[in-house]
């Protein structure tokens, strides 16, 4: 119950500090994070909790699950269509110079071997742009800019997931069963769009209205069976959670609406809670492990990397310099990379340890750097964080008033 209580106790202060982080390098995401390594046995020792232990990753997989389902829903059919001359240079160029970006100096620097270290870069190719909500989740900044890197991050945890297993049965020196990985991809987007389809057209029929308070469990119930049916035929969840969002969008505008509030909230919650149990992995001693190579590649997979590649494949796009660069800047790793690492950590390889680590720190580093910057970032791209958040005072009518 320690965690469960560290829980509650940092969602409080997160949530009455979030108006101080709308306006400052303060991350929500950063205090959870933290505060899971001061709880863990790298601080105070509350809580003890194993890389491999099922919480976590059964924790990490809903996270991500939540956070695609309510992501693609702001990716609907026409979004993508006018977005992807974008979004397919970002997919089909930039993720595959930043998998082979990362591979070289986890190589060289690290000493691992090729299949491992492309591994490695397969891990940390994937990118999550809910760390950075102030250029995401904003009107103000441009909608050519949040619907690349909304779709990018949506469809590259799933496209990742082949390399990530082609690369593990390499290191292992098994079978890399494409067919199967295939099958499984197929099968998520299938799933996604034809569970969501039926539904939503099934709404269509006058008996089956929704009453108003209750329109928003309605996208949630197609979320909860889709994830169990993924899970019960091996079909690759993640894929399949961005489509079904994208489906509901396209092909009931109003029941996205509903659920929108409803579906952000879902993937915040199981965000913090994913990090907080993530930040109790991170122990000095883990860490002490590492080499000055291992920070190398940490450090260069976020700084170099990631804006390189993004720039190269940007090149010649109707996008601003200022917008090119915000873009190229942010790919935070995110839940993807926390799942397919522990993935990796449970193979059995033989550096499994080291691949893990590496992966671990990359995202702390990833978490801080993005998750503090998104707001100064914001406001070069003309967005100002709002000032007229409420407070809980109350006036002598008995209405809240707006801090003043």
């Amino acid at each position: 119950m320690a965690l469960v209580l560290a829980f509650g106790l940092v969602l409080l202060i997160s949530v009455s500090l979030s108006g101080v982080a709308a306006r400052t390098v303060l991350s929500t995401a950063l205090l959870f994070l933290v505060a899971g390594a001061l709880i863990g046995q790298g601080g105070f020792g509350l809580v003890d909790i194993a890389p491999g232990d099922p919480l976590v990753t059964s924790l990490a997989d809903i996270a991500l699950f939540t956070v695609l389902f309510t992501d693609g829903q702001r990716a609907n059919l026409p979004a993508l269509r006018e977005g992807w001359k974008l979004s397919g240079r970002a997919l089909g160029l930039g993720m595959p110079l930043t998998m082979v970006g990362i591979a070289v100096p986890a190589h060289f620097l690290v000493g691992l071997d090729w299949p491992t270290a492309l591994l490695l870069g397969a891990i940390l190719s994937p990118t999550d742009p809910v760390f950075a909500a102030a250029i995401v989740g904003r009107a103000d900044v441009p909608l050519r800019l949040r619907r690349l890197l909304n779709v990018e991050s949506g469809l590259n945890d799933g496209l990742a997931l082949p390399f990530v297993l082609i690369f593990l049965a390499t290191a292992a020196h098994t079978s890399s069963h494409l067919a199967t990985v295939g099958i499984e991809l197929v099968l998520g987007l299938v799933f996604g769009i034809a569970i969501t389809a039926v539904v939503t057209l099934a709404w269509r029929w006058k008996i089956l209205t929704a009453e108003p308070r209750l329109q928003a469990l309605g996208p949630l119930a197609i979320g909860v069976m889709l994830y169990a049916v993924c899970h019960l035929t091996h079909a690759n969840p993640y894929l399949a959670a961005f489509a079904a969002g994208s489906t509901l969008a396209t092909l009931d505008r109003t029941a996205a609406e509903q659920f929108e509030p409803l579906g952000d909230m879902l993937s915040e919650i199981t965000k913090f809670a994913a990090l907080l149990v993530f930040g109790v992995l991170i122990t000095p001693e883990r860490l002490s492990h590492l080499t000055v190579g291992g920070w190398i590649v940490a450090v260069v997979a976020i700084i170099l990397v990631r804006p390189a590649a993004m720039l190269l494949s940007l090149l010649r796009t109707p996008l601003t310099r200022r917008e090119r660069s915000a873009a190229a800047w942010f790919g935070p790793k995110g839940f993807a990379s926390v799942v397919y690492g522990l993935l990796v950590l449970q193979s059995g390889i033989d550096a499994n340890e080291v691949v893990f680590d590496l992966v671990a720190i990359t995202i702390a580093l990833s978490i801080v750097l993005h998750s503090s910057t998104d707001v100064p970032v914001a406001k070069l791209l003309s967005y100002e964080p709002p000032d007229n958040l409420p407070t809980g005072r109350r006036d002598s009518s008995g209405d809240t008033s707006p801090a003043g």
